[in-house]
């Protein structure tokens, strides 16, 4: 029986000895409130724990079940935008410290201490040479020099690295540095034709990690000819980066493709690189969402493709004292005004009544008011008092064709668009609509 007794309390000393903590501190405190960890996996991630930010202070009890891995720590929203990642392997405890003004830094954790030194002095060592080139500057012994720093960073934090989980990052990274002194045009050749020399993509704790895809990202975006290009030129030159990708990815998971993929649909589109995105969709992704069963993030990114800036705005048909409408024959206007409402909305039937006002003597507006409706009966009231509008009715309300079309999830909403129906801008209330047409 004590025998018994002793392997269970020596069990559950060793379960707890295994349990090992995120803590630390944000500032400024007043900022912060919650902070949610997610451990990383390839082209995904899997929800661990959260936690309250007490007066900037928290502490996150990471389950002693628990993998090791990459570990996300997100804390705002968006959740894409606001986070910042962690080494955890299960054999330490990890203290931070998160100011809005310097991001993370860490007091103790050898893994993060050292993965975080590297790749501030890797970086720090790059600039100088970056800036070496950018002052016009051919001295060969600066030169020399520089590299000779630049390699000695490399190669020490590789030593320093080798039995931590760090190392994998730190050699996947080894940058191209020049043996000796060579143009700016010849150190951009070589520094792209050497970008991949020490990734492999088929990695597992690369690819659980945002390390490979903000490298490969990062070849897709900058890795550009030094001339001046225009933004056909420029977006060309990033699908043949795109295409040099695809090639370097054979062999590794579709699951993880797709990950990929999408993440540069998603920069070239806030970027408005179209060309690109509509690239990358078409050759990769329509066929990836197939593979990996992801038709919901294709039928949001046909939802953005048919309502971005510039696209030409969807149909819409209406009848008009017995004749029919629709908005791609509409002409004589310098710009029209979709609005999207509902007889039942109260913010709609402040909004519309003052926009009608303001716009009554403008003709060189036109707007197409949209009603999201049930029924017709208090439609038909409310859209009498605004003759000055267009009036389409979309019954079935947001499961309407139009609701569906025009990604509509709120009344009012609006869009503007140009004499040719391209959308131009999309107005959070009326008076951003009256703001920009004053433009």
């Amino acid at each position: 029986m004590r025998r018994t007794i002793f392997l269970l309390v020596f069990l559950l000393g060793f379960i707890v000895s295994a349990q090992h903590t995120i803590s630390g501190t944000f500032s400024p405190a007043k900022d912060y409130s919650w902070l949610i960890a997610y451990r990383l996996k390839p082209g995904t991630q899997n929800y661990i724990v959260d936690t309250s930010i007490d007066k900037g202070e928290f502490v996150l009890k990471i389950p002693a079940k628990a993998k090791p891995g990459m570990y996300r720590l997100v804390y705002a929203v968006p959740q894409e935008e606001f986070y910042f990642d962690v080494i955890y392997t299960g054999k330490e405890d990890v203290v931070l410290t998160f100011t809005t003004e310097e991001g993370v830094s860490f007091t103790s954790s050898e893994e993060n201490k050292v993965f975080n030194a590297y790749f501030r002095d890797i970086n720090a060592a790059e600039r100088q040479l970056i800036n070496f080139y950018s002052n016009n500057k051919t001295d060969v012994s600066e030169f020399q020099e520089i590299t000779k720093k630049y390699r000695y960073v490399q190669k020490s934090y590789k030593n320093k690295s080798k039995e931590l989980v760090a190392n994998e990052f730190i050699e996947a990274n080894k940058p191209y540095i020049p043996s000796k002194y060579e143009s700016i045009q010849g150190y951009v050749t070589h520094k792209k034709e050497n970008y991949f020399n020490e990734l492999n993509f088929s990695n597992p704790v690369l690819q659980a990690s945002g390390f490979l895809t903000d490298k490969i990202t990062n070849y897709v975006f900058t890795a550009l000819p030094l001339a001046q290009m225009t933004q056909g030129e420029t977006e060309k030159a990033m699908q043949d980066n795109l295409i040099t990708i695809d090639t370097q990815l054979q062999g590794v998971s579709d699951n993880y493709r797709f990950h990929l993929f999408y993440t540069i649909w998603t920069q070239a589109s806030a970027s408005s690189f179209n060309r690109l995105s509509d690239f990358v969709y078409v050759s990769y992704l329509k066929d990836l969402a197939t593979k990996t069963d992801n038709q919901e993030i294709i039928d949001k990114i046909d939802i953005h493709n048919r309502l971005r800036m510039g696209a030409i705005a969807p149909d819409i048909n209406w009848t008009k004292e017995g004749t029919h409408a629709k908005l791609s024959s509409l002409n004589g206007a310098e710009k029209y005004i979709l609005v999207f409402w509902s007889s039942t909305c109260s913010h709609c039937l402040k909004e519309l009544p003052a926009l009608h006002k303001t716009l009554e003597k403008n003709s060189e507006i036109k707007v197409i008011a949209v009603g999201l409706e049930n029924d017709t009966l208090s439609w038909e009231k409310e859209a009498a008092k605004l003759p000055g509008f267009e009036h389409a009715i979309a019954l079935g309300k947001w499961e309407s064709e139009y609701a569906k079309l025009y990604d509509i999830h709120a009344t009012p909403s609006y869009f503007i668009l140009d004499s040719d129906k391209h959308i131009i801008a999309k107005p959070e209330n009326d008076k951003e609509v009256v703001e920009f047409l004053k433009k």
